[in-house]
């Protein structure tokens, strides 16, 4: 990845020249004649090639929306590659309809209808690439490595035992010692505690110092690697597409990709490599859209009985633990009287404050139904662990040791903990169930719990 002003030249003058060869691709007879011959609903069109004045009118207004509306791609700032495949296309998609918005509202600056078409499929093609080989481009220093955490006897033990490239170090000014709870300070003004090694600045600069030291590894030096700092940190990297490392013997608290006596192993991220994640989401909102519209009439007749049944509003918000330490706002039809709540797990034989309505939408799962939303937008997933309330995972987190391991995943609809039955109420089984799911996750696993899961709702209804 290039960074400063040498990035973005270069960024701004590829796009110009795949635009222009773009242009020239789509404005060329043979491929007008192919593309207007055998592609359905473009083979009634006329070919149509421009010369002379009117040629370059339409590949500066070509080059020029290009340019402008990627202008977010111009910041060296680096994202994993499936970030920045998306989000080009995104961009290149836009320049197209604004093309093609310019072209209708004044004719004299539209581009044939079959030449703007090719022209914006090769973008969607070739723009991408050139971003992703871009900031795949090897700088000076192919092998950057920072270290980053709360642990100055970690990081100066990392510093020592590990034969690294290391740019320096990120640490708060006050930091803990191993051995004990207080808080001590540990870096003075004008000092370093760790020799041959540079303090770049407090957890605060993380985000900035990916960016400008060019970092392609982070090893992550954290006293607890349960805590929000470590999750931030860890969240920081995957989107800034950077790998992670921890020191095998702080990795207790982490899901990693092996069980080794290296000095450092990985962390796991990003589980599912391209194909699997365009699989997984694009099934997720083939899932989400279908019971939207499958389901729309009776969605509308629970929202009316939950209104006849109790007073409060039809839909009921939850503030939950989404992946990486995120929080995430979960909506379910309103099961229960809106006075009372607690943190404490129960079971709902034992909940007297679930309503007459409630009890048949918990028992039937239809209380679910909301959340499709949250699958569509991207928030949840249709498999995964299920997000818990954040009041009630505190509660939980005393209970069972590692519990934020559950972090690492998108949460879901349901999941492996679901089908066999543990709950909140028996976190133990919950967190060994969920754990197996993210270690074991593919694409079948989420087919045979997602049938399974129907299976058990058909059952529950029958037996309703």
């Amino acid at each position: 990845m290039k960074t400063g002003w040498r990035y973005r030249l270069l960024s701004i003058i590829g796009v110009c020249a795949i635009t222009a060869a773009a242009v020239l691709v789509a404005n060329h007879r043979i491929p007008q004649y192919l593309f207007t011959t055998y592609v359905p609903v473009f083979n009634r069109l006329p070919v149509t090639v421009y010369t002379g004045e009117k040629f370059v009118q339409i590949l500066s207004l070509s080059i020029g929306f290009t340019v402008v509306t990627l202008l977010p791609l111009y910041k060296p700032r680096p994202r994993r590659h499936i970030d920045t495949v998306t989000l080009v296309q995104k961009r290149t998609l836009v320049a197209g309809l604004a093309l093609a918005t310019l072209g209708y509202f004044n004719r004299s600056h539209s581009l044939p209808r079959a030449t703007l078409v090719m022209a914006t499929g090769i973008l969607m093609v070739a723009l991408p690439l050139w971003f992703v080989l871009v900031r795949r481009a090897p700088s000076t220093d192919p092998d950057r490595v920072l270290i980053v955490g709360d642990d100055i006897d970690q990081i100066r033990r990392i510093h020592e035992e590990v034969s690294m490239p290391f740019i320096g170090y990120l640490c708060p000014t006050t930091v803990s010692t191993v051995d004990s709870r207080e808080r001590v300070t540990a870096i003075v003004d004008g000092g370093d505690p760790i020799s041959n090694l540079e303090r770049l600045g407090g957890l605060s600069r993380l985000n900035d110092t990916l960016v400008e030291r060019d970092v392609d590894t982070v090893v992550l030096a954290f006293q607890q690697s349960d805590r929000e700092e470590f999750f931030g940190a860890l969240n920081i990297c995957s989107e800034h597409g950077v790998a992670t490392k921890v020191h095998y013997e702080y990795a207790d608290s982490v899901l990693t990709s092996e069980s080794s006596s290296r000095p450092l192993i990985d962390v796991e991220i990003e589980p599912w490599d391209l194909q699997d994640y365009l699989v997984k989401r694009g099934f997720d909102i083939t899932f989400a859209v279908t019971g939207l519209i499958v389901f729309a009439p009776l969605i509308a007749c629970i929202a009316v009985l939950i209104k006849l049944d109790s007073d409060g509003p039809v839909l009921y918000r939850q503030k939950r633990t989404a992946g990486l330490g995120g929080r995430l706002t979960v909506f379910k039809f309103r099961t229960m009287y809106p006075e009372g709540e607690s943190s404490v797990p129960i079971e709902d034989e034992e909940n007297d404050r679930i309503t007459r309505v409630g009890r048949m939408l918990r028992k039937t799962h239809l209380d679910e139904l909301p959340q499709l939303w949250l699958i569509l937008v991207g928030k949840m997933s249709t498999v995964g662990p299920r997000p818990v309330w954040t009041d009630e995972e505190a509660l939980l987190e005393d209970e069972t040791e590692v519990w934020r391991k559950r972090w690492f995943v998108k949460p879901g609809l349901t999941g492996l903990a679901q089908i066999r039955g543990a709950g909140s109420t028996t976190p133990e089984a919950k967190l060994r169930s969920d754990l197996e799911y993210i270690r074991r996750q593919s694409f079948l696993l989420d087919c045979y719990i997602l049938f399974k899961q129907i299976w058990l709702v058909v059952l529950d209804v029958a037996s309703y």
